[in-house]
């Protein structure tokens, strides 16, 4: 457009003037109006994306959890007991007995769910049939639901009448046999929406076969929620709901069941387009020049710190570094307000990481003292062996890492003692050579353990190879000297030194001077001897006050250090 300057005082002139600087300023503001709007609908939708990637991780470590703590409470001992008294009874007692038996195996379903507090816990047996159901929402489970669980990692998703669930299925094994299917469930309710919601800063809308089944959208959205739009939100970046638009992230979807994250892209817009035609409004009292910078200096403003913002998300999503929070540029009130909704987010994932790692150690305590508890004289015995390891490691010199490797590593090191019988573990007297066999699978049977359970695989050679010796005479595998990880050689050494300073049934507990002449004795067969000495070193700065010694009746003949299976 031609500049020209109207005459002054000429009324007709001022007219066709302003006229045109009508014109053109609701031009430039249709212009800015959808430039802003463009650019919002894509910053909205990057920041759901990247929002959408961090949830699915989340939700990926949920469905871990889950399927991880299905495999621990099937390693519960007085389940396992009931339901194979059930297996082994089930066709040769009466139908009052067999329902006896379930009672039985629900009682202890019972205890589980009391101390989890789960939303759905059911037990079944080999045939599929189901043996006892509990929790907050048992009520709502059908007894002949056929949803397959998933195993290990994995977690499936089921729809009931009144609503989805999260399933994770485990086998109870006995003795490497299967018995039964333990599933635990966790409804995707109102409660899990309203927690995705202030996680993502965004409306969550979960949904199965076509229905709503819990959400945060507004009223006059959800209205706009029919079958054909839930069917199609699949596969769209934005979806209008009513007279909004919204950018949709699929969250989560297995089968029918499926999770979206929605964010709305007018509220967004809204006050940014507001802002502009404000500064539109009064740039129009002056001159038709000064309109056209200040539109542009105004797309300017607006686009920069968007930009600014895309690039840094971009990048923080390439290279995966969260732990920095994105820097407010100042440029923008809106866009600041995004880039901190945004670090509120991350900061409320990574709290998240850090309540689930918190529940992991919990986890790992809470077995340890499960295993020292069945035997009252070896109480305590896997917390005094993680100390005494976490010495002799800053001993030798060992990083916070390994320190923290050993620390866990010693309190689960007898954990596959879950699986020998009490019979042969607390037996009193001198062991047969059969039994002595029994005792020498508890490390593997320990790995096996783990194994299913990803976090704790940096414990393994710990659990698997802690009665290994230097001159291969030890058990799993016989490995010798340099082949022994030096983690599982130090936890050897406080597992023996451990075991002849505390009081058994059979013999008294040992003097420390005697534990430790003992452990020389023997040093470079069947202990390492760098170890021992280490042991040596950083035994006056030990507190022994937890083991302290019991007095007990002497066993009848000698204890040898083969009888040690504490």
């Amino acid at each position: 457009m031609a500049r020209t300057t109207p005459p002054r005082f000429v009324i007709r002139t001022l007219v066709v003037t302003l006229a045109t600087v009508a014109f053109v300023l609701s031009a430039v503001l249709l212009v800015v109006a959808l430039q802003v709007r463009d650019r919002v609908r894509a910053g909205v939708i990057d920041k759901l994306e990247t929002g959408q990637r961090l949830l699915a991780a989340l939700e990926d470590k949920r469905g871990e959890e889950l399927s991880a703590q299905v495999a621990m409470l099937a390693e519960n001992s007085t389940l396992k007991a009931a339901l194979d008294t059930y297996q082994s009874e089930l066709h040769t007692t009466s139908t009052a007995g067999r329902q006896d038996l379930v009672t039985t195996i629900a009682r202890e379903l019972d205890k589980l769910a009391d101390r989890i507090q789960p939303d759905v816990l059911e037990i079944r047996d080999q045939s599929g049939a189901v043996l006892g159901v509990s929790g907050r929402r048992a009520g709502e489970w059908p007894a002949d639901s056929r949803v397959t669980a998933g195993r290990g990692s994995d977690a499936a998703f089921m729809t009931t009448p009144e609503g989805v669930f999260r399933v994770a299925a485990g086998p109870v094994m006995l003795q490497g046999t299967e018995i039964g299917t333990l599933r635990l469930a966790n409804a995707l309710d109102d409660r899990y929406a309203n927690e995705l919601s202030k996680l993502s800063l965004a409306s969550t809308l979960i949904v199965s076969d076509d229905r709503i089944v819990a959400a945060t959208l507004p009223p006059e959205a959800l209205v706009a929620v029919t079958p054909a739009v839930i069917r199609a939100m699949g596969g769209l970046e934005v979806v209008s709901l009513g007279a909004s638009e919204y950018a949709v992230k699929r969250l989560l979807r297995h089968g029918a069941g499926q999770v979206f994250v929605l964010d709305s892209i007018d509220a967004s817009a809204r006050p940014v387009v507001r802002g502009a035609l404000r500064t539109m409004g009064g740039i129009a009292l002056g001159a038709f020049a000064l309109a056209a910078l200040a539109s542009l200096w105004l797309a300017r403003t607006i686009a920069r710190p968007i930009d600014k913002l895309s690039a840094s998300l971009a990048t923080m999503t390439r290279g995966r570094e969260f732990d920095h929070p994105l820097t407010a540029g100042g440029d923008s009130l809106e866009v600041d307000t995004l880039t901190t909704a945004f670090n509120t987010m991350m900061h409320s994932v990574k709290a998240a990481e850090a309540e689930t790692l918190s529940a992991y150690l919990g986890t790992i305590r809470a077995l340890a003292l499960a295993l020292d508890a069945r035997d009252p004289y070896t109480a305590g015995h896997s917390e005094r062996v993680s100390a005494v390891s976490l010495a002799i490691g800053r001993c030798l010199s060992l990083d916070e890492a390994q320190l923290e490797v050993l620390r866990l590593g010693a309190l689960l090191h007898d954990i596959g003692k879950i699986g020998i019988s009490d019979q042969v573990l607390m037996k009193p007297g001198p062991l047969t050579d059969e039994e002595y066999e029994i005792i020498k699978q508890h490390p593997g049977v320990g790995a096996r353990i783990l194994r299913s359970v990803p976090f704790l695989e940096p414990h393994i050679p710990i659990v698997e190879l802690h009665h290994e010796r230097p001159d291969g005479k030890g058990y799993p595998h016989g490995l010798h000297g340099a082949e022994i990880p030096l983690v599982a050689s130090i936890v050897h050494v406080a597992d023996a030194f451990d075991a002849m300073t505390s009081a058994r049934a059979y013999r008294p507990a040992r003097a420390t001077s005697e534990g430790l002449r003992e452990l020389w004795r023997c040093a470079g067969a069947q202990f390492d001897a760098e170890v021992v000495q280490a042991l040596a070193k950083a035994l006056p700065d030990i507190d022994l006050s937890a083991s302290a010694d019991v007095r007990f009746k002497p066993a009848p003949m000698p204890m040898s250090l083969r009888a040690l299976r504490a």
